[in-house]
């Protein structure tokens, strides 16, 4: 008894030591050869304080003009051309929500907020030689830094986006997604796939980071300059975003009428108020200007005619933790906790797309949507009259109310930023249960690619996923190819048939060695596959996924195919030059040959043009992060972020995963002790001035 009695104590002294040892190991930074932060720490403070100083490494000068942007104060630091964007934070109230949303946060979010700054600050303190002149009188950055640019961000460029104007630019602003269940799996376990399509630059570039917390195992990334983990994965889960068919923003048009507007038949007052705005000028001198800032009923005037204003009303004004509930989804060990995250309802937009370790898939059309009046998507769907009070909304949709699905019995779900009804394929979900503002009805070409490659195949391998996630095969080609062949033949035009050869041949791909890519590329953009009466048979929810098929005007394709030939050909000689010989990577001095293109025509693999030149069209855009990841005893995961993860000047990360890309290759994401330690190039501890490199 006395020996059982003494190995008991010893028992206990040893885990109390091995406790306290763990307890007090340093916080480490290491660095792999990719660039990407490997970060361990004992408790909530140093992780987070290690994470803003990581992106502070790899993004110091971006962090400066985001957070300079994000204030109202860009025109101050960096002069006139900057003056409209900060009339826009301005006119939209951010300064004084963000000091509101500080008293209502909860205390676990400030804290991470504090702990991140700090760790900004104490890099910029630490590596002054780092940061341009230009952007130092940026710092100190503070907590409301953050909060500001969440805002901007979130309401700017996503829930406002297209009602302010500001991403209409950009082809193909949005994402893919599958979530595949065991039993479609040929190894048996759920996969989940990843892949959000934005510009390359600026607010839009994410971080990617590994952060290790007491035993849990987090990867993932963010968007530069935020905070955690947004899109990512640990040992038991993981995640993704889409941007979706969600309208949670509108924007009114009111009559002006005796120095206010009209509601309800009668003149209300604007509230007003007048803001200072510093302007930077050429020598260095600065000027103020006067914006006067007008809110009705409805929300702040965006624009303003002579008769007539605009104003935008938006959700998620009042949802000041939305950066807990992404840190609550990658803290959870099973589906009940990750939706009991959820539920939070902080989150105001995308998509999420789910697997986990058991086996659990899960699609939720995500967001806060407003409840409305009037039950016609169409009626919402447009600049509104907004004579009607009834047509201010005050209220969201509970997450009871939202469309999702689980463990559908076809084993698989997708999103390529389509409505929810066609997330599974037969429709589980539908459209007739829910409003009619819930969300519209389409399918477009890349959601159609997206389902049929999960359809045509009965067991997924990983390696499959991942030719499917790099997929340039065009749906819009296998769609109609056969009717435009038709027609040329019925024609009497030698050119088409000329076009047509080359259009046989063609391996209906967007990679770089495809010889007829830029033919049927120069026709699609000329006929223009978006609309809807170009078709013989349209688009409809009874066949999803097969139409719209076939010529409405069959000698009009032909005409335009003509048109497309000759230009092709006096533009490179050729109507089969390769592909990537035209359309290229061009970014921070690296010139490579691209794959893919805007998913209107079906492409899964999206990289959308930003510019051209007389010679060569690049990329802007698409394929961001991409993670696929197979949740099986150990989690094995694949991963990319496409244009490297820095964006300082001197940084080997800056681009260099750009060769990946352009190959149609992934990296192996190094998620365990062993993988982290086999190939860490710099390990930094952090001491009481911040971190160090290790000797």
């Amino acid at each position: 008894m006395k020996n059982q009695l003494y190995i008991a104590l010893f028992l206990i002294s040893f885990v109390h030591i091995s406790y306290a040892q763990d307890i007090h190991k340093k916080t480490e930074i290491a660095w792999d050869t990719w660039g990407v932060p490997h970060i361990t720490a004992n408790n909530i403070e140093e992780l987070f304080y290690a994470q803003g100083w990581s992106q502070m490494h790899n993004h110091a000068n971006l962090i400066l003009e985001l957070y300079g942007n994000s204030r109202g104060k860009s025109a101050e630091y960096w002069g006139e051309s900057k003056i409209q964007n900060d009339i826009l934070i301005h006119t939209l109230g951010f300064g004084e929500l963000a000091d509101d949303w500080e008293t209502k946060q909860d205390p676990e979010l400030k804290q991470i907020y504090t702990s991140f700054v700090n760790g900004l600050n104490a890099f910029a303190s630490a590596h002054p030689e780092a940061i341009d002149e230009k952007n130092k009188i940026v710092l100190p950055l503070t907590t409301k830094d953050i909060n500001m640019h969440s805002m901007y961000v979130v309401f700017t460029r996503f829930i406002a986006g297209y009602d302010l104007g500001r991403v209409q630019q950009w082809p193909d602003m949005g994402s893919n997604t599958y979530a595949i269940a065991p039993k479609r799996s040929a190894s048996g376990h759920a996969m989940l796939v990843q892949n959000p399509h934005l510009p390359w630059w600026q607010e839009f570039l994410f971080f990617e980071s590994h952060l290790y917390l007491n035993g849990h195992n987090m990867y993932g990334s963010n968007l530069v300059g935020l905070p955690g983990i947004v899109i990512g994965f640990n040992e038991h889960l993981g995640w993704s975003h889409t941007d979706n068919t969600i309208d949670n923003a509108d924007t009114y048009e009111l009559v002006l009428k005796d120095g206010g507007y009209v509601l309800d038949g009668e003149v209300k007052e604007f509230e007003t108020s007048r803001k200072i705005i510093k302007v930077k000028q050429e020598d260095g001198t600065f000027k103020e200007q006067e914006i006067q800032v007008l809110k009705t009923q409805h929300g702040p005037v965006v624009n303003q005619k002579e008769d007539k204003v605009l104003a935008i009303r938006m959700v998620g004004l009042d949802r000041p933790n939305m950066l807990l509930q992404w840190w609550r989804m990658i803290n959870s060990s099973n589906f009940d906790e990750f939706e009991s995250a959820l539920k939070m309802a902080q989150i105001p937009f995308w998509n999420i797309m789910y697997a986990d370790k058991t086996g659990n898939i899960f699609y939720l059309f995500n967001g806060l949507v407003p409840k409305r009046t009037e039950n016609a998507w169409a009626y919402w769907d447009r600049i509104i009259p907004g004579g009607k009070s009834a047509d201010i909304w005050t209220d969201v949709h509970a997450y009871a109310d939202l469309p999702k699905v689980k463990n559908p019995i076809n084993g698989w779900l997708q999103n390529a930023n389509d409505p929810p009804w066609t997330s599974t394929i037969p429709i589980t979900l539908n459209p007739n249960d829910y409003p009619g503002y819930m969300a519209p009805q389409r399918m477009a070409f890349r959601p159609q690619r997206s389902a049929r490659m999960l359809l045509e195949d009965e067991s997924i391998t990983f390696e499959e996923l991942i030719d499917y996630k790099l997929s340039t095969r065009l749906e819009f080609a296998d769609r109609i190819l056969d009717d435009l062949f038709a027609a040329v033949d019925a024609s009497d035009s030698e050119k088409a048939k000329e076009a047509k050869i080359v259009l046989e041949r063609w391996d209906r791909e967007a990679d770089a060695d495809s010889k007829g890519m830029i033919l049927f590329y120069n026709w699609a953009r000329k006929f223009n596959v978006s609309q809807e009466s170009n078709y013989s048979k349209q688009w409809s929810i009874d066949a999803p996924n097969t139409t719209p098929d076939g010529f409405s005007d069959p000698k009009r394709a032909v005409q335009l195919l003509e048109e497309a030939a000759i230009e092709v050909k006096t533009k490179f000689g050729s109507l089969d030059t390769p592909w990537g010989d035209y359309y290229r990577i061009n970014y921070n001095g690296k010139n490579l040959p691209a794959n893919g293109i805007d998913g209107s025509m079906g492409v899964f693999r999206v990289a959308w043009p930003g510019n051209a030149d007389e010679n060569n069209m690049y990329v802007g855009g698409g394929d961001s992060w991409v993670g696929i990841i197979e949740f099986g005893d150990a989690v094995h995961a694949k991963v990319l972020l496409s244009y490297g993860n820095a964006t300082q000047k001197d940084s080997p990360h800056y681009g260099d995963q750009l060769q990946l890309f352009s190959k149609k290759e992934l990296r192996d994401a190094w998620f365990t002790k062993e993988e982290v330690k086999a190939h860490t190039v710099t390990l930094e501890v952090l001491t009481e001035t911040g971190f160090e490199d290790k000797k």
